[in-house]
């Protein structure tokens, strides 16, 4: 575990799994079976809930919330404070509510601020802008935005626009 940083002020549970490379900073936390790949960035104030999995070389920016029940895969970007749910139903007095999970798929990028609501898949190297509200699974390869996010355009696999969708200009 040598080539790991974990910040002084980083709580990481002794029983998560932290990949070779990855980088944990200032007051992040880590929970009990929670799963960080090789060469990930964990930035300051990140929450990693019990459970969660984060694939390979992720990068999790400033104040971002992972609850239990999301699944990152490799090379996922997830934006300053940006906040998944995983309660489809929230109820503080359900004592039995069960976790709806959230898959992150390889490549796929989350702006800042975005709410990501559980039960959803986002595709392969799909993007979601800033500040969007993401109700509904995203296809592979699509930019959404809005509240709730909406498909914008078609990208290629670095993030470029490559046609409008629905009309627009």
């Amino acid at each position: 575990m040598s080539d790991i940083f974990i910040h002084a002020s980083a709580s990481v549970d002794p029983r998560a799994t932290i990949g070779s490379g990855s980088r944990i900073w200032i007051n992040v936390q880590v929970r009990e079976n929670a799963q960080v790949g090789p060469d990930c960035i964990l930035s300051k104030d990140v929450y990693v809930d019990h459970g969660v999995h984060i694939g390979s070389r992720c990068k999790v920016q400033n104040g971002a919330s992972l609850y239990n029940g999301v699944v990152l895969g490799d090379d996922v970007f997830i934006g300053p404070y940006a906040t998944f749910t995983n309660d489809r139903v929230p109820r503080a007095f359900n004592t039995d509510w069960v976790v709806t999970p959230t898959r992150i798929d390889n490549g796929a990028s989350i702006g800042a601020n975005a709410t990501i609501v559980c039960g959803i898949t986002i595709g392969e190297f799909a993007m979601v802008a800033a500040g969007s509200v993401v109700t509904k699974d995203v296809p592979p390869f699509t930019l959404v935005m809005g509240n709730p996010a909406r498909p914008y355009a078609r990208i290629d696999r670095d993030g470029n626009q490559i046609e409008k969708l629905n009309g627009r200009s």
